[in-house]
């Protein structure tokens, strides 16, 4: 094995923040590689600081590590700087816990959680030696892998990706490892088309070069498999039981400072809230809760074992959590298993299910800032989009919230929704002002941030059909809320609109945007999330010369008989649910919580056999006692289902 330390070394001394690239930091791992064994470089594409916390990325490191047949490095995405000594040196990209050379592994495989990153992905390969395009690649080239919730439309990258995984990552990368390694031994027989087409047979892995694409003139007119045995359409992969999976074990601990750099522990995934502008909530059905045992034993084991002060309960809404009361208070009131006091962090608060309880526990050691997501500004826009949070829930929680001793609160909205009216743009306004008057009876320091970001229309939701606004109109909306907000103590932030329109190209494109995104890298579009780096011009002059029409992609309306690039991709949803889901947005008619109500068929349960899994037999936050039906699974805690008293079971 190649040793890349010595000659990287020498350069750290000339970087921003060499600390970035030495590794070695508690919970790290020094894999052994075999030759019969598959080595994977996990790689997210973006700096160190932002990547080591992300939790998926800390999952499959552990779980391939701890295979017999299988040996796992993480990869983060070198700052502009050392890039640029490591071209100037012929250092290839590397990974961090060996410094081994990316080219030598068997399979590089990048985590792909926005739109934004994915020149990164094509630069990361082009400093590993590694051709950027799937089709330049020799047998004894790396299977270049993508998962993440962005893969859920992968046709922008697909000239470059050998592999998508789609769902949940626990289980296939094992099916993976298996065929590569398969593969491998045998003396790679068959070449790169054969392992490629043995991949695509596995459930939730899409092989691009294993399909093919016939355009109507910009309307796709059909996406077909190239042989009888690959499946018309790929299925997302789902772990029925996360209680199997108490991953990760070993959080990392960074050398230096990282976003939520804190012990995170996910107590369940998946949302059936149903919002309609959420790809998250839709593409990661149906909820499954972690056992609250287990949960509480990560988070104790966790404080231990990295001395963090902090912990994170992570998931798309925590305080939905059914035993959510009984976990914040056991963490609260559990200080002497930890290292100090602890302070407990609830990211995704619904306003609908902050309690002052909640309130009251948390603060007991340590008043931060609180966040809530109203995302739009009135009722009525609120209906559409089906965050059914009255001025009244928003207002109860963030008085229940300054009663218990916060000072400082955020509000996330999004501009741009479909329906969306003057009216309802400057109904953020009139919130976030609000919510400062609220504060000011309890402390003159009371504050709030609104926080605006353009709404990019997402696969697999009922918006998909919608066209975006352009970034002429969100600009002209940001500049409205600017104006309402220069008095009432509002800070406002916002999110380039520019950057918005660029988002909605990657997000909804297909594979003809592959080349625009690779006419981007080339002209040294590297970082385009960090605005320092973005630059519009790039991007709307990669699409000119590619004869490719922004509007077409972004601000056009779709219609219902509309061949999608996503479509042989499915999260579970059945297509014309999410269709009637768009009819009913348009009529402002919100649907509850399926948990809570008859079932809505969406196709998640009934067509995947599995079902919600809900940890303990207690009412929804903020609801009524409810009755659990006890067909809990592999000896774990959960419920497989909750219904109110008085409402049909809802399967």
């Amino acid at each position: 094995m190649t040793a890349l330390w010595p000659r990287i070394e020498p350069l750290l001394d000339r970087v921003e923040k060499p600390a970035r690239y030495i590794g070695m930091e508690r919970g790290a791992q020094v894999p052994i590689h075999r030759p019969d064994a598959v080595s994977w470089l996990l790689v997210y594409p973006d700096t160190y600081e932002v990547g080591l916390p992300n939790q998926g990325l800390q999952i499959l490191y552990e779980i391939l590590n701890e295979r017999h047949d299988a040996a796992a490095e993480r990869g983060y995405a070198p700052w502009t700087d050392l890039e640029a000594l490591m071209r100037s040196r012929s250092v290839p990209f590397f990974s961090l816990d060996t410094h081994k050379p990316a080219g030598e592994f068997d399979v590089i495989a990048f985590g792909l959680a926005a739109e934004l990153v994915y020149t990164n992905v094509l630069n990361c390969l082009d400093l590993s030696g590694v051709p950027v395009r799937a089709e330049a690649r020799r047998d004894e080239d790396p299977i270049v892998v993508a998962g993440g919730h962005a893969t859920f439309n992968p046709e922008p990258m697909a000239d470059f990706i050998d592999a998508f995984v789609i769902g949940d990552g626990e289980e296939v990368v094992g099916d993976m490892t298996e065929v590569i390694g398969a593969w491998k031994r045998s003396g790679r027989v068959g070449g790169r088309e054969a392992v490629l087409h043995d991949l695509s047979l596995i459930m939730g892995v899409y092989v691009p070069s294993m399909y093919e694409v016939e355009y109507d003139g910009m309307a796709i007119r059909e996406v077909r498999p190239r042989y009888p045995d690959v499946p018309s359409t790929v299925d997302k992969r789902t772990i029925a039981d996360l209680g199997e999976w108490p991953y990760p074990k070993n959080q990392l601990v960074p050398l230096i400072e990282v976003v939520h750099d804190r012990l995170n522990v996910e107590i369940f995934r998946g949302c059936t809230r149903g919002c309609r502008f959420c790809q998250a909530g839709m593409i990661t059905r149906p909820v499954r809760e972690r056992p609250l045992e287990q949960a509480r034993t990560m988070v104790a084991e966790g404080l231990k074992r990295t001395g963090y002060d902090e912990v994170a309960l992570t998931s798309l809404s925590s305080a939905d959590f059914s035993g959510i009361g009984e976990l914040v208070s056991g963490i609260i009131d559990g200080q002497e298993e930890a290292c100090g006091n602890v302070g407990v962090s609830l990211p995704s608060l619904r306003v609908d299910a902050f309690t002052v309880g909640i309130a009251s526990e948390i603060q007991r050691i340590r008043r931060t800032g609180l966040t809530f997501a109203p995302e739009a500004g009135s009722w009525r826009l609120r209906q559409v989009i089906n965050k059914l949070i009255t001025e009244e829930d928003l207002y109860a929680a963030v008085d229940g919230a300054f009663s218990q001793g916060w000072r400082r609160m955020k509000l996330y909205f999004l501009i741009g929704l479909p329906t969306e009216m003057d009216d309802d743009t400057l109904g953020i306004a009139e919130l976030a002002k609000n919510v400062v008057e609220i504060g000011k009876r309890y402390t003159k320091a009371a504050s709030c941030t609104a926080s605006v970001g353009g709404f990019v229309p997402k696969p697999h939701t009922p918006f998909q059909w919608f066209g975006q606004n352009s970034s002429e109109e969100l600009q002209r909306k940001v500049g409205m809320l600017r104006d309402a907000t220069r008095k009432g103590g509002v800070k406002l932030s916002w999110h380039d609109p520019k950057a918005t329109m660029v988002e909605g190209i990657n997000s909804r494109g297909d594979r003809r945007i592959g080349k625009v995104i690779e006419r981007v890298w080339r002209s040294g579009g590297v970082f385009q999330e960090w605005s320092e780096h973005f630059k519009v011009d790039r991007w709307i002059e990669a699409m000119a010369a590619e004869g490719l029409d922004i509007d077409w992609y972004t601000t056009r309306h779709r219609t219902g008989e509309e061949i999608q690039p996503w479509d042989h991709i499915t999260a579970g949803l059945h297509k014309d649910f999410l269709w009637q889901d768009w009819q009913s947005a348009l009529a402002e008619h919100g649907l509850p919580d399926c948990r809570w109500t008859p079932c809505y068929d969406c196709g998640v349960c009934t067509d995947y056999a599995i079902e919600h899994v809900v940890a303990s037999p207690f009412a929804p936050a903020g609801g009524s006692q409810g009755t659990g039906q006890d067909l809990s699974i592999g000896g774990a805690v959960p419920v497989r289902f909750l219904s109110k008293p008085g409402v049909g079971v809802a399967r």
